[in-house]
C-alpha cells in the first residue's frame, strides 16, 4: 500500500454514455459529481486501499462534507474525459482535494472537495488511518 501524499495527481478516464446526458444532450450537472466519485474510488484502489476493506477492517467510511464546483463547459454524448484528483491538504479526520474534468486540453469542470473520514459504526469523525495519510498531524 502507498501513502496518499498531497500534491500527487491521479487521472482517471471516463466516457460519456447516453445515460449520463439530459434532454439537452449534455451531461446532467449531478453526473459530474459521480465522475469525480469514481475517480476518488479508483485513486484509493490504485494506492492499495479498497473502500469495502477499509470499512470492514478499519470501520471507516468516507463521506463528502463540502463541494465547491464550477461548471465551465458541457460534456456531450461520446466524449472521452479525464477526471483528475489531487490532495491539497490532509488532516486528522478529513482531506481537501482539487478535482477537474477535462476533454483533451479543455477544462470542463473544477471542484474543491472536502472528504471526511467517519467511524462507520456511529458516523462520527474518525482519524484517517496512519497507513493512508501518515503525515496528518494538523488538527482536524
Amino acid at each position: 500500500m502507498t501513502a496518499l501524499f498531497p500534491g500527487e495527481t491521479f487521472r482517471f478516464p471516463v466516457r460519456v454514455y447516453y445515460e449520463d446526458t439530459d434532454a439537452a444532450g449534455v451531461v446532467y450537472y449531478a453526473n459530474y459529481l459521480k465522475f469525480m466519485e469514481r475517480a476518488r474510488t479508483e485513486w484509493l484502489s490504485a494506492k492499495g486501499f479498497e473502500i469495502e476493506v477499509l470499512e470492514r477492517e478499519h470501520r471507516i467510511a468516507f463521506a463528502v462534507r463540502r463541494v465547491e464546483i464550477e461548471y465551465l463547459r458541457p460534456a456531450r454524448l461520446g466524449d472521452r474525459l479525464e477526471v483528475s484528483f489531487t490532495v491539497v491538504e490532509g488532516r486528522r479526520a478529513s482531506l481537501v482535494a482539487d478535482q477537474e474534468i477535462r476533454r483533451g486540453a479543455e477544462t470542463l469542470t473544477r471542484a474543491r472537495i472536502t472528504v471526511a473520514c467517519l467511524d462507520s459504526a456511529n458516523w462520527r469523525p474518525s482519524r484517517i488511518p496512519a497507513a493512508l495519510l501518515p503525515h496528518t498531524e494538523n488538527p482536524a
